[in-house]
């Protein structure tokens, strides 16, 4: 990892019950849909970091290409479910939430797709990518996975 400073040895209390939250939440939604959140999220907030990582775990998972290629465009793109959809709209308005703000009607489909625990979750989740992207950017971090897969 490169970067202005090491996150854990600065503050390792706090990094460790941020990085503790971030794993007990992701497991109650699919693998898959939180990957799609993650990279969207870091093509917004520009983390090359994160953009590295998330596409990488992507793939792993099973998602195709052409839908990791696509985000930047989903509003355009067909191969996305409407559930995919809602919660991609939902990461963009949080994401930009000063700008964005959270229309009634986006509201609207999220509802209609995710019970209100899954959009809590969701949302949580948002927070938590934003989060990281901000640590990545702010601290200017970059973590490559295939460097660490060589060497094992």
């Amino acid at each position: 990892m490169t970067g202005r400073l090491d996150l854990f040895t600065a503050a390792p209390a706090e990094m460790k019950a941020w990085y503790e939250m971030s794993l007990k939440i992701a497991p109650k939604l699919e693998h898959s849909l939180l990957e799609l959140v993650k990279i969207r999220a870091s093509q917004i907030n520009g983390c090359a970091n994160c953009l590295n990582m998330h596409t990488a775990d992507a793939r792993k998972a099973g998602e195709t290409e052409q839908r990791i290629y696509l985000l930047s465009a989903w509003h355009e793109a067909p191969c996305y479910t409407p559930r995919e959809r809602a919660a991609l709209a939902w990461t963009d308005a949080m994401t930009l939430v000063s700008t964005a703000r959270a229309p009634q009607a986006l509201y609207e489909e999220l509802a209609f797709e995710f019970t209100p625990e899954e959009q809590v979750q969701l949302t949580l989740m948002i927070n938590v990518i934003n989060g990281w992207n901000r640590f990545a950017v702010g601290f200017d971090l970059f973590y490559d996975a295939k460097p660490a897969v060589a060497a094992a």
